[in-house]
């Protein structure tokens, strides 16, 4: 006999109440009522807690700045190590003692370094924009995430069936 870990509608009265505590204040709850039935909340988004002032996109976002800043050096050395062997090799120098874990940190540190470094740093800069602007591929990148978590959650899922129905055959 199949069992559902669904609960039917009828039953969702008892997990969520039709009439939440009016007393109750939300005051993280970003939702808005309506006049017109002051019980009920009604979103648009998801609620994510515990990000502070900034939003899972703005935190992806920078994320993502930093990763630009990484695949323009990548472009601007491979360019380099073809055209300018004496500027690749300060790079690669320059590199060696800098993290790129902070995109801008990094930049800012080139400019400092020398008159040759601020060129480079402003060649990186130029080709980040460039490849953020003209070359990602933003609805490749919310595909193949969306796939990834899928795959995953239906991996996760499959894998505990499994696990968790052979211990009840041991038994």
């Amino acid at each position: 006999m199949e069992s559902s870990a669904i609960l039917p509608l009828s039953q969702l009265p008892y997990v969520y109440p039709a009439t939440p505590n009016t007393n109750k204040a939300y005051p993280f709850w970003p939702c808005k009522r309506r006049t017109s039935q002051p019980t009920r909340l009604h979103c648009s988004k998801m609620f994510v807690p515990g990000f502070g002032e900034a939003s899972p996109e703005a935190k992806a976002a920078k994320n993502l700045h930093n990763f630009f800043t990484y695949v323009a050096v990548k472009i601007v050395a491979a360019q380099l190590e073809s055209y300018n062997p004496e500027a690749y090799e300060e790079l690669m120098e320059f590199l060696s003692r800098h993290s790129l874990n902070d995109g801008d940190k990094f930049c800012a540190s080139m400019f400092r370094e020398s008159s040759r470094h601020k060129n480079l740093a402003l060649r990186i800069m130029e080709v980040r924009s460039a490849y953020c602007k003209n070359d990602f591929e933003w609805d490749n990148l919310k595909r193949l995430a969306l796939k990834m978590v899928t795959d995953s959650n239906t991996r996760l899922m499959k894998d505990y069936v499994l696990e968790t129905s052979s211990a009840e055959t041991e038994k």
